[in-house]
Parts: structure tokens; C-alpha cells; sequence
């Protein structure tokens, strides 16, 4: 007869045996999970270092490329500054072949000056709202300009707006008083004299050393006291 080593008979597996084998299936694919998930992570940050070292590669020629322009807006020849001469580049060929860079950012701001000049409003309103910058005097100048540029379109409602928008984004008692002004001469413009009046005021109150502070401001408000 044939001993049969009952070891050797295949059996179900008990409960036990089924929590353990799921429990090393799911280790094997947490595993996984982590290793992919490390190699995604360390993918983006080499992609970021190269993003940002191509980027200010490109900024440093982008640099020797704007400065003719730079020249011809400083001498008031726009066309040329805009549009450059020969072999060198003017801010619309700065900006297209450098985007993202901070030296693409600043010529948006040059081309949209140089485009008001041109009297191109709308372009000139395009290429500001482009603009960002952490320096809150060109920030401000920028929104003051798009609201030259709807004063000129006599759309003075917009206009208004960004003087506003100019003259709250980090007061200070320079240029405040100035985009207050505009925007008080935009709100009358537009019929809206209370809110000019408010304008004047706030130079009287809180700018009272300003430029504007101590004369203009307070005749002007006097003057439209009589509208409310």
C-alpha cells in the first residue's frame, strides 16, 4: 500500500492564511505606491530646477537683447522700440522669444507705454494687464496707465476703477494722492460725484502734506460738495 504524506494534500486555506497573504499583497503595493510616488516627486523638482535654470539662461540674453530698445523708448522713437531695427530686438520680439522671464515681464510694460504713446489704446491696455511685478511703484504706474487708457477712450467708469485699483495697492503718501486724483476727476467725468468727493477727501485726511493735501484737494472737494 502507498503511504500518502497527507502534508503533501493540497487544502483549502484557512482564514488565517487568507489575512496573511492579503496583508503581504497590500505591503507589496503600498510599496509600489511609495515608489512611485517618490519618483514622481523627484521627477517634478529636477523638472522645476531645470525649468528655472533654462529660464534665467534666457533671461540673461533676453537682458543684452532689450537694451537697444530700451534706448529707442528713452529717445521716443516707439516704432523702433517696439518693433527693433536691423539685428536688434524690440519688446514684442523680447517678449515672444523669452516668455516667463522677468525680463519679458518688464518689456510688456514697455511696449504697453509705448503703445499709448502710439495712441493704440487698447493694445496698450493689453500688454499692461501682462504686467506683474512685486515693486509696488511700477505695479500701481501700470494700473494707473490701463486707466489713462480707458480716460482716453472716454470709458471713464474702467478708468476710475483702476485708478482706485493703483491707489490702494500699498498707500503711501507719493503717489497715492495722485491716483486719487485721477480717479476723483474720472468719477465726475462719469456722474459720480459723491464718489469723487470721497477722493479729495481721503487726500485731505490722510495726505494732508501731499502735494495735493493742502490745496487742490480741499478746493476741489468744496467744489463738488455742491453736486451731493
Amino acid at each position: 500500500m502507498k503511504i500518502i504524506d497527507i502534508n503533501s494534500i493540497p487544502r483549502n486555506p484557512s482564514e488565517n492564511d487568507k489575512a496573511k497573504a492579503k496583508s503581504v499583497s497590500l505591503k507589496h503595493s503600498k510599496r509600489k505606491w511609495y515608489v512611485v510616488g517618490f519618483c514622481i516627486t523627484f521627477l517634478s523638482i529636477a523638472a522645476l530646477l531645470v525649468f528655472f535654470y533654462l529660464k534665467e539662461t534666457k533671461n540673461v540674453k533676453a537682458e543684452d537683447d532689450i537694451f537697444q530698445a530700451i534706448y529707442h523708448f528713452e529717445a521716443g522713437d516707439f516704432d523702433k522700440a517696439l518693433k527693433g531695427e536691423g539685428s536688434h530686438k524690440g519688446f514684442l520680439q523680447v517678449i515672444e522669444q523669452y516668455p516667463y522671464t522677468t525680463t519679458a515681464n518688464i518689456a510688456c510694460f514697455y511696449a504697453g507705454i509705448a503703445y499709448m504713446h502710439q495712441k493704440e489704446y487698447e493694445t496698450a491696455r493689453s500688454f499692461l494687464s501682462r504686467f506683474k511685478v512685486e515693486d509696488y511703484i511700477l505695479q500701481a504706474r501700470s494700473w494707473s496707465v490701463i486707466g489713462d487708457a480707458y480716460s482716453e477712450q472716454k470709458n471713464y467708469k474702467q478708468a476710475a476703477a483702476y485708478y482706485i485699483k493703483a491707489a490702494r495697492y500699498r498707500p503711501n503718501s507719493v503717489y497715492t494722492p495722485v491716483y486719487l486724483v485721477k480717479a476723483a476727476s474720472a468719477f465726475e467725468a462719469d456722474g459720480q460725484y459723491e464718489n469723487g468727493y470721497r477722493c479729495y477727501q481721503e487726500i485731505v485726511e490722510k495726505y494732508p502734506n501731499s502735494s495735493y493735501g493742502s490745496g487742490l484737494a480741499i478746493k476741489e472737494a468744496s467744489r463738488l460738495s455742491a453736486f451731493l
